[in-house]
């Protein structure tokens, strides 16, 4: 009766989205376009106007009657105190109590500031002093040597050059800009005085060293050599001098422990060729103060350091092992009785001795504002201040209790010089405040590390730099105590040399 069946499906179409669209309608306003209009104002006219109160005539009258002057009795007046205000006038100019007196308006600073600290940590790990230092022409960067001035094996050691450019950014004081490896021990150097990146060097074995820093690969430009004419004994100066033939060229001094003074020249091969010498002998010493280290005879008597005058380039100061510092003449004309042969004559260059220290005499220094002073010291640890005139020193300081390894006079101040010492002391001295005392004493280096070598920096007078035992350079910046000439400071100087020599 009943049986299942399927039947077929049926769709509902939706029609209220479609109905509700057909509904809907999109509309759009916009106002009009909105006018604008720009305009100014400016009046056409400007008056300026001032108001002033009249004077009245009762007042002028009242100022001219208080502005006269009753001349007669002026004249009286002046005439009576004329003779007493020109001698306090005169007792005022010859007054010494403001001498050096400065207004400052600022706050004072520290004397001495430490800007840097440079070293070369591999030289430092070789236990490597600085035994010299040297600023170049421009001022703007240093230099120093590493060597040996105690004990060690100096003729073998490996040694170096560094320099530093302090204006450079990104200065890295443990980095130098330049570093020249030396085969034996650099006991002292000097840049060229109008060159910037030549740098002279004296060796342990003798040799001199020309350097251009601006070559990185290969610096040395002219070295003297192992010749006949060589020092035997190590270089412990060497100094530029100007060519009296070539203006453009320079000529370089040195002196050893050997006795000998010698002038070189440059060569076109790289050379340096010996032009001139001296040589210091015993028997030629004057005799008023015979050296007692040394017998009469053709023995050598050691330099160890030279300052020539700023005055006559002729003469020079050298100190020696014997204690004696002597004045000496590149005019000489005496032959040396040196034992050793040379491709030039040696001459005898000593015209003077005077007085000794209690030691060998390690630094001289000329003044470069009076042209018959100078100053040396040595290992007894004083500072002789020296007039060329006579044999006493004029004044003698005992500034340390160990040796005084180089003293050195301000170039921007006539009463200044420094010191280095072998407790670790640089120390400023000031004639102006003090004729006993130093006016400062810096530490430069830790417990008692000698300081070796010293030199002020002659276009930034501000700075001082010295070099020690431990193979750090510090440079120090100095403040205007130390920088400015007081306005009779070279009379001051003047009367100290007279006062004492008379």
């Amino acid at each position: 009766m009943f049986a299942d069946g399927t039947a077929p499906g049926a769709d509902v179409e939706s029609l209220w989205r479609s109905a509700r669209t057909a509904r809907c309608e999109a509309k759009s306003c916009q106002t009009e376009q909105i006018s604008t209009v720009e305009t100014a104002a400016q009046s056409h006219t400007s008056r300026d106007a001032a108001v002033q109160t009249d004077q009245s005539k009762d007042a002028l009258q009242d100022f001219q009657q208080e502005v006269q002057v009753d001349y007669t009795s002026l004249l009286s007046f002046l005439q009576r105190v004329e003779d007493a205000v020109i001698k306090e006038l005169n007792k005022n100019w010859k007054s010494r109590a403001f001498d050096g007196f400065e207004v400052n308006w600022t706050d004072q600073n520290e004397a001495v500031l430490c800007l840097h600290t440079l070293s070369y940590p591999e030289a430092q790990d070789q236990n490597l002093q600085v035994t010299s230092v040297s600023w170049n022409a421009t001022g703007s960067v240093v230099a120093c040597s590493y060597g040996r001035l105690d004990g060690g094996d100096w003729s073998t050691e490996k040694s170096y050059v560094c320099t530093w450019n302090l204006d450079r950014r990104g200065l890295n004081p443990q980095h130098p800009d330049l570093v020249v490896d030396v085969p034996s021990s650099v006991m002292c150097l000097a840049f060229h005085p109008s060159q910037p990146s030549l740098i002279a060097g004296g060796l342990f074995s003798g040799e001199l060293v020309v350097w251009d820093t601006s070559r990185t690969e290969d610096p040395v430009i002219w070295r003297t050599g192992m010749t006949d004419d060589t020092h035997t004994d190590p270089v412990y100066q060497v100094n530029w001098l100007p060519d009296a033939k070539h203006r453009n060229n320079s000529r370089l001094l040195s002196v050893s422990t050997d006795g000998k003074i010698l002038v070189w020249r440059e060569e076109r091969d790289g050379r340096l060729a010996l032009a001139e010498g001296f040589a210091m002998v015993a028997q030629q010493i004057p005799r008023s103060t015979w050296l007692k280290k040394f017998a009469r005879g053709e023995a050598a008597v050691g330099v160890t350091s030279l300052s020539f005058s700023h005055f006559d380039h002729r003469v020079f100061i050298v100190g020696v092992e014997g204690g004696y510092s002597l004045k000496c003449s590149t005019a000489a004309e005496t032959l040396a009785l040196h034992p050793t042969r040379s491709s030039v004559p040696l001459r005898a260059p000593a015209e003077f001795a005077f007085s000794p220290h209690g030691g060998p005499v390690y630094s001289v220094s000329c003044s470069p504002f009076h042209r018959n002073l100078f100053l040396s010291c040595g290992t007894d640890g004083q500072v002789h201040l020296h007039s060329m005139l006579q044999t006493q020193p004029l004044i003698s300081l005992q500034l340390s209790k160990k040796c005084l390894f180089c003293v050195r006079w301000s170039p921007v101040r006539p009463l200044v010089f420094a010191a280095a010492s072998g407790e670790g002391d640089v120390y400023l001295f000031d004639f102006e405040k003090s004729s006993q005392k130093p006016a400062i004493s810096i530490k430069q280096a830790a417990g008692e590390c000698p300081v070796y070598c010293l030199e002020f920096n002659i276009k930034q007078t501000q700075l001082l730099a010295a070099g020690d035992a431990t193979g750090t350079v510090k440079v120090w910046q100095l403040s205007s105590d130390f920088t400015e000439q007081g306005p009779r400071e070279v009379n001051r100087l003047e009367q100290l040399a007279s006062e004492i020599t008379d």
